[in-house]
């Protein structure tokens, strides 16, 4: 079922995001690559939250709302969800814990919901942009998006 999914979810985006990928070849990073290069970057904050555009990445957490991911032996849980035309990651420092459920939990309302919420969000984001950060990856810059700028080391 998840292969499925993974795969409307990516005629769709190709669908919607042609314009902008017609006459793209430059290799993207995938989206786990600059989650972990994001936080490197910050140093390993406490927390993020932030925006990538789907057309700056390889989608390859499809299917993960939430999960720990693991960096320079630090624990984070992230909260991702599509908004399209971006994805959203909320990333706080914590130790390692069983998050199926949840994990299972917000998937599941995002396909009973046909993912319109999840458009909603996308629309909410871009109207919200305050900044940008460039994210350094192994195949060349990323932009990432934040609500407002993220004082450095804030614990909230």
């Amino acid at each position: 079922m998840k292969e499925f999914l993974r795969k409307i979810h990516s005629i769709f985006l190709h669908i919607a995001l042609f314009p902008s990928r017609f006459g793209k070849t430059a290799p993207q990073p995938a989206a786990s690559e600059v989650l972990t290069c994001h936080l490197q970057q910050r140093r390993l904050p406490p927390w993020t939250s932030f925006c990538v555009r789907y057309s700056s990445i390889h989608n390859d957490q499809f299917g993960l709302s939430n999960f720990n991911w693991r960096v320079q032996g630090s624990n984070y849980h992230i909260l991702r969800t599509g908004c399209f035309p971006f994805v959203k990651y909320h990333c706080t420092k914590a130790p390692p814990q069983n998050l199926d459920f949840e994990d299972k939990f917000f998937t599941m309302l995002k396909v009973i919901n046909l993912g319109i919420p999840c458009l909603a969000y996308g629309v909410g984001c871009w109207m919200v942009i305050g900044a940008a950060e460039t994210v350094q990856t192994s195949v060349g810059p990323v932009t990432v998006y934040f609500a407002y700028k993220e004082e450095e080391g804030a614990q909230y």
